[in-house]
């Protein structure tokens, strides 16, 4: 039987990966699918980079570690790369993440094809790759430093990178699940709002240790710190490598140990989830509310100044957003972005920080990220609406009003999260003056509808169907990530020159006047773009339909 079981495990792979393998040849017979090469090859490039850049880095500095005689300090480069490993898919809204396995779920797969499919979808992660190759870095830093060492360093380094792969998987499963209903959603919100909220005492804390190591309370709390990163996987990576220099062999043994128990219980975490995945387990609120029994007619909203049409797509993106736990948390970021610039760890380095020296540009700096925070929603307009884009087709409406609609909630989410940002500004840094508001909103006049602009045409030549509940699939097609990427980071560019200039001569009111006259180019550049999304939705109507109405 468990051979039998073997052999239909391998088929299914073999089946998985011809298919993949043919989904990627036959995409590279479109313009489109060339064009997603290009940008997987660049950022995988620039991934290459980071990754082996960083490896380089560790390999040194775990080298040195061993050489002077010190080698618990690895367990530092294992907990950075912990960090990495498990906050850059979250963080990465745009450029990170790979294909979701749970849609192979309507296919006859067994339940141990779904979990290995599941890891082995998680091991293509960028920050998998990055993460591997700095622990190969260190391993070869150990390696040279101690040539005995390189295969029992192997091994504990493979037994991290498995439970940082298994870690990843796990928290990103139950993050969605808890995210798929309101009250859990709501709950995760606040914990997410606290968690962000601790990073502030990250620099006060550094701080105070710095120039308190020599009192008896502060080196109470780093002896009781120590011992405690000891007991957990990076510090157990860490010391099973240094007990084996010395050579203190069962105690390095025992730390391995240990980390394999770290292992099999995230595992089992990740397997109750997945099991329960596969078993069928829906906790969306689509099925509630389809039971609901208030069925009393509703009326949509009206919004003086636009068409119905328009109040309506308007009424159903805002529902949509507000049912999106991963993008609500996402759009929450510029604010405590601020609190972590200004209280937290960058806060320890006040003598190089930008806005400490500059906290006139706070405002105009948490406008520029706000907007660009907004790419995954602003590149991919019909990517929620996924099969619903044929009723867009089948309706009495034209692709302007629809575009338009979609285009004003991204000026009114803008707009809120300026105002909130305003005033985060004004308690953190200080009232900014009025002339610095209203470069910053004239600037925006510019920046904004330019990237509107931008947005559409990659809304309709590079859509791609995302699932705003869950973190993996929020993400546009990479070429509209990068192009987006790219074009906003020109326009912040022209912003800095702009107001570089303003501060040059010492008024601000410069860089409003010459925001105004480009945002003249920009809100005709809009026009002419909109009026002809009626034109361009009809040509690509093929290419819309294939793309979001895929299963």
């Amino acid at each position: 039987m468990s051979e039998f079981s073997a052999v239909h495990t391998r088929d299914q792979f073999t089946a998985i990966a011809g298919l993949r393998w043919r989904l990627f040849v036959n995409a590279l017979r479109s313009t489109r699918g060339k064009l997603e090469l290009l940008s997987q090859i660049a950022i995988g490039f620039a991934f290459t980079i980071g990754g082996l850049g960083g490896a380089f880095g560790m390999g040194i500095a775990a080298s040195i570690m061993i050489s002077a005689g010190k080698p618990e300090l690895l367990a530092l480069l294992f907990w950075f790369v912990f960090f990495f490993w498990q906050l850059f898919p979250v963080m990465a809204t745009a450029f990170g993440g790979t294909a979701d396995a749970s849609t192979l779920l309507r296919f006859p797969l067994i339940y141990r094809s779904y979990f290995l499919l599941r890891i082995a979808f998680g091991a293509f992660d960028p920050a998998t790759a990055v993460g591997t190759l700095w622990s190969l870095g260190i391993m070869f830093g150990v390696g040279f430093a101690r040539p005995p060492l390189l295969p029992w360093t192997l091994l504990v380094v493979l037994s991290f990178a498995a439970f940082n792969l298994l870690l990843m998987q796990m928290i990103l499963a139950w993050i969605e699940r808890w995210l798929a209903q309101r009250r859990t959603r709501e709950i995760m919100g606040v914990l997410f709002v606290l968690l962000l909220l601790s990073f502030q005492l990250i620099g006060p804390l550094a701080r105070y240790l710095g120039r308190s190591t020599s009192r008896p309370d502060v080196q109470r709390y780093v002896d009781l710190l120590v011992p405690v990163q000891r007991i957990l996987p990076p510090g157990l990576a860490g010391d099973a490598i240094a007990q084996a220099v010395y050579p203190r062999v069962m105690v390095s043994v025992t730390s391995f140990a240990l980390l394999c128990a770290f292992i099999l219980i995230i595992g089992y975490s990740l397997h109750v989830r997945l099991l329960a995945q596969y078993r069928g387990e829906n906790l969306s609120e689509v099925a509630a509310s389809a039971l609901s029994k208030d069925r009393t007619l509703r009326l949509g909203w009206k919004i003086p100044g636009f068409s119905t049409s328009v109040t309506a797509v308007f009424e159903k993106e805002i529902r949509y957003l507000l049912r999106s736990g991963p993008v609500l948390l996402t759009l929450i970021m510029p604010m405590f972005a601020l609190l972590v610039i200004r209280f937290g760890a960058m806060n320890a380095f006040q003598h190089s920080s930008f806005l400490t020296h500059a906290p006139d540009m706070a405002f105009p700096a948490a406008a520029a990220y706000t907007l660009l925070i907004l790419t995954n929603l602003v590149c991919n307009n019909f990517g929620a609406d996924a099969a619903g884009i044929q009723f867009f087709f089948a309706a009495p409406v034209r692709f302007r009003e629809i575009i338009l609609a979609k285009n004003l909630i991204h000026a009114g989410i803008l707009l809120a999260e300026l105002l909130v940002a305003w005033i985060a500004v004004s308690v953190l840094y200080g009232l900014p003056e009025f002339s610095v508001t209203i470069a910053a909103l004239c600037g925006l006049l510019f920046a904004a509808p330019m990237n509107f602009c931008v947005g559409n045409l990659l809304s309709i030549h590079f859509p791609k169907k995302v699932d705003y509940s869950s973190f993996r699939n929020t993400k546009p097609s990479q070429t509209s990530a990068l192009i987006s990427f790219v074009i906003q980071l020109f326009m912040i560019g022209v912003g800095a020159i702009v107001f570089w200039i303003a501060r040059l001569y010492g008024n601000y009111w410069i860089a409003a006047a010459i925001f105004v006259a480009l945002s003249g180019i920009s809100f005709t550049a809009y026009g002419m773009i909109l009026n002809r999304m009626d034109a361009l939705a009809m040509e690509r109507q093929e290419t819309l339909m294939a793309e979001l109405c895929r299963a």
